[in-house]
């Protein structure tokens, strides 16, 4: 990646955060876990190209999120961090494998920056709440980095104390930065979840919101 100096979100001081609204939890929706998830999906990025993961909340939020972004090629819903093999959306609902809802994103890094990544992923849920973003509660819920390389460590750590010491949250991150060392795909049904099911409840109530939130407040990192 190549190095560029760390933009702090300039507006985070006067904006409200885009995190997960508190109206209902994704445990309560209709998700089930109809078709094991796989770690060979997705497929190698394109030359050129990078791969990001990150965990904030629930991936249909995220996963929106990512998808309306510029330079973005894929963002594909999955669990990482955790110990289970081959994890499926019950079994990481439970929090006992250790997994954590994530997105992992193929993205062109001379249209959109990792670090430009990140501050998208500071401001679009709430890094200060521990285990929870919302009504979703649990460890499969908590915010995270999960690092692809060293590069991108150093770069999450030093974005992430600048936020911290530029107070642009109205308590300490909480956000975990751990090197990736598996990435299991989620089930197929999760993959693009709201662009397919957008008058589902949780997808209304929550996603919707979130990513109309997101458009206005990163107006220039949308796609056209």
């Amino acid at each position: 990646m190549t190095a560029r100096p760390i933009l702090l979100l300039a507006a985070a001081a006067t904006l409200t955060t885009l995190g997960a609204l508190p109206l209902m939890s994704a445990d309560a929706q209709d998700r089930d876990s109809r078709e094991a998830p796989t770690e060979d999906f997705p497929a190698a990025p394109a030359e050129g190209h990078e791969l990001a993961t990150f965990g904030g909340g629930c991936f249909w939020c995220t996963e929106a999120v990512y998808e309306a972004t510029a330079g973005v090629d894929s963002a594909v819903s999955g669990y990482a961090g955790g110990q289970t093999i081959n994890p499926t959306y019950e079994a990481v609902c439970t929090g006992q494998t250790g997994h954590a809802e994530v997105i992992q994103v193929a993205y062109d890094p001379a249209v959109v920056s990792y670090k430009d990544l990140l501050q998208i992923f500071f401001r679009t849920h709430d890094p200060t709440t521990l285990n929870r973003q919302g009504a979703d509660v649990g460890t499969q819920y908590r915010s995270a980095i999960f690092y692809h390389d060293d590069e991108q460590r150093q770069v999450a750590e030093e974005v992430k104390a600048a936020l911290d010491k530029a107070g642009a949250f109205s308590g300490p991150i909480v956000t975990e930065i751990a090197p990736l060392e598996t990435f299991y795909a989620a089930e197929p049904y999760h993959q693009d979840y709201f662009a397919k099911n957008p008058t589902q409840g949780y997808c209304r109530a929550v996603v919707a919101p979130k990513l109309e939130k997101y458009r206005k407040a990163f107006a220039d990192k949308l796609k056209p």
